[in-house]
């Protein structure tokens, strides 16, 4: 038993000492409404964003808070069932992996990651990566290069 009392405060040490305490996010925005959602379930988005790295970096990330995260995709849903690719195109998106630890006040163990998804449409030649953080709000738009849906 005190083994692996050891081990889990060991693990709990070495996770809470990976975490910066301050966060490299540079767009997260409190003030930022809740986004409304269709029939469609997408997510009425109006803007396209001019910033490039707006989803494509990990500092910039695309900011979907969710009230919890009992169903912690339903927002990543909501936002691609909003975008198309830049012609129209039907897009297809997969969750590839997690990243870049931050603090936030919004998770219960004060520590958050940020959701890593590679995106596709018909045409393309590589695959777009996004960011994706369902901790923190911000504006939401379509990164550069998407189209959106018109409902």
């Amino acid at each position: 038993m005190k083994t692996h009392f050891a081990i889990l405060i060991s693990f709990s040490f070495l996770c809470i000492s990976c975490i910066s305490t301050k966060s490299t996010l540079k767009n997260v925005d409190d003030s930022a409404p809740y986004l409304i959602v269709n029939e469609q379930n997408a997510f009425i988005i109006k803007e396209r964003a001019t910033d490039e790295k707006y989803g494509y970096d990990k500092d910039y990330p695309i900011n979907l808070f969710h009230l919890n995260t009992a169903n912690d995709s339903i927002n990543q849903k909501r936002f691609f069932n909003a975008l198309t690719g830049p012609n129209g195109e039907q897009i297809f998106y997969e969750k590839v992996g997690i990243c870049c630890p931050f603090p936030s006040k919004k998770s219960a163990s004060g520590a958050a990651l940020l959701d890593i998804y590679e995106v596709k449409w018909q045409g393309q030649k590589t695959p777009v990566t996004l960011y994706l953080n369902i901790y923190e709000k911000g504006f939401i738009q379509a990164p550069k290069g998407f189209g959106l849906k018109i409902f």
